[in-house]
């Protein structure tokens, strides 16, 4: 999860602030979710009126349905 917020953290722009117009400065990021879809919080507030926002990484589920699954092996034994 370390690896996910790292990468999160990279792709990160910071929102202006709508009542100074300008950008926001980043406070902390938390997880919100991690399953069934890992939801990560970036929390910004405003260097000159200290108004706070948040924006949300959603993480694209990878696993997907397995290619083959797995099942024991049923043998008939004659009677």
């Amino acid at each position: 999860m370390v690896d996910r917020l790292k990468t999160a953290a990279e792709h990160l722009e910071a929102p202006t602030c709508p009542d100074c117009h300008i950008e926001m400065r980043w406070y902390r990021s938390e997880l919100l979710a991690e399953e069934p879809v890992p939801v990560i919080a970036h929390l910004f507030v405003c260097p000159h009126c200290k108004r706070a926002a948040r924006a949300d990484t959603i993480f694209r589920n990878d696993k997907g349905p397995p290619e083959k699954l797995s099942a024991p092996r049923f043998v008939a034994h004659a009677a």
